[in-house]
């Protein structure tokens, strides 16, 4: 059963990791078409800032493998706060460093690709055995 879990969380997270980067495409054509080069980077900055966290939590949670539920509270702890910190830290590097030219387009990508969660489940196969 552990097993079929793990890979049921497999499947999730590479359907997530691929909407998520179709979004950010979609993004980024639209934000070319729209401000040219400056607003598909920005799309592009937006899109980083929340797949990057994301892909840390992923690995620092542990998710990809089947391990002991026994410490999974403290670790879910610790992956969510690095996460939260490396999103700070991030939406500060961007903006100290390279301030995207169009901030709407960098805080709706960044969106878009935070609220990804909420529609990769319907991605999920419905039967038990897939």
């Amino acid at each position: 059963m552990q097993r079929y879990e793990t890979q049921r969380r497999r499947t999730y997270i590479v359907r997530l990791t691929i909407t998520q980067l179709i979004i950010t495409l979609i993004g980024m054509m639209a934000g070319y078409f729209l401000a040219q080069m400056p607003g598909a980077l920005s799309v592009l900055l937006g899109a980083l800032v929340a797949l990057l966290p994301h892909a840390f939590f992923i690995k620092r949670m542990g998710v990809l493998r089947s391990n002991r539920p026994s410490q999974a509270a403290m670790r879910l702890f610790r992956a969510e706060a690095g996460k939260f910190g490396l999103t700070v830290a991030l939406f500060v590097a961007v903006f100290v460093v390279a301030p995207p030219s169009n901030p709407a387009f960098f805080f709706y990508a960044y969106v878009a690709v935070v609220l990804t969660h909420w529609f990769t489940p319907w991605l999920m196969p419905k039967n038990a055995n897939a």
